[in-house]
C-alpha cells in the first residue's frame, strides 16, 4: 500500500510538471534515486513482440503525448491510442457493451496540456508500465507471443488505478465478464 501511494504522489508530481530534484527533496531520497525508481522507461519492445494493430495503436499514444505536449505516457494516453481506430481492444469494448467512441471522446477530455514541448524521449509512467507487465504475461498465458491490444486494454482495466481504469469503469467496463483468469505479474 505505502508503495503505491509513493507511486500515486510521483505520478501526480509529474503530471503537474515538477522536477525530478524537487520530488526527491520531498521524498527525502536524491535526484538519482527518485529518477532510477520512477524514471525508467519501460522495456522496449520490438516490434516483433506486438501486433500490427498495437504497434499503429502505440503510433496514436506517442502522438497524444507530444500533441498535449506531456512528457509521460500515461494510462490515458494508451487508452486514448487503442480506442482511436478499430482493432481488438475496440472490438471488445463493444462485445461488452460499452461503445469505443464514447471510450476515446471521455479519456480524451482527460488528457491535459502541458506546459512545454514533449521530450523525445517519453517516460512511462508506473502504472502504464503495470498495465504492459499484465498485457506481455495475459498475452503469454493466452499462449502467443505478441501483445495484442485487447491484451493492453485488459491490463489498464486491471490495474485498478489511474485515469485509463477510472474511465473504463465509469463507462462499465468489468474485464472479468470477459477474462475471468487474470494474468499476474
Amino acid at each position: 500500500m505505502a508503495d503505491d501511494l509513493v507511486e500515486d504522489y510521483v505520478e501526480h508530481c509529474r503530471m503537474h510538471g515538477n522536477s525530478w530534484t524537487d520530488i526527491g527533496a520531498s521524498l527525502g531520497v536524491t535526484r538519482q534515486a527518485v529518477q532510477q525508481r520512477f524514471h525508467a522507461p519501460h522495456k522496449r519492445y520490438s516490434p516483433e513482440k506486438m501486433t500490427d494493430d498495437l504497434r499503429q495503436a502505440m503510433v496514436h499514444v506517442k502522438q497524444a503525448a507530444v500533441h498535449h505536449r506531456n512528457n509521460y505516457i500515461g494510462t490515458e494516453h494508451l487508452l486514448w491510442g487503442l480506442t482511436a481506430e478499430d482493432n481488438s481492444a475496440t472490438r471488445l469494448l463493444g462485445t461488452a457493451g460499452v461503445s469505443p467512441e464514447t471510450v476515446h471522446q471521455s479519456v480524451g477530455t482527460r488528457l491535459s496540456m502541458g506546459a512545454s514541448q514533449a521530450a523525445e524521449r517519453i517516460a512511462w509512467t508506473p502504472y502504464s508500465r503495470k498495465a504492459v507487465d499484465i498485457a506481455e504475461a495475459r498475452s503469454e498465458q493466452h499462449g502467443s507471443d505478441r501483445i495484442d491490444c485487447e491484451d493492453l486494454l485488459i491490463g489498464l482495466a486491471r490495474v485498478g488505478r489511474g485515469v485509463a481504469a477510472a474511465v473504463l469503469t465509469d463507462a462499465g467496463f468489468d474485464p472479468a465478464t470477459l477474462d475471468p483468469a487474470p494474468a499476474e505479474t
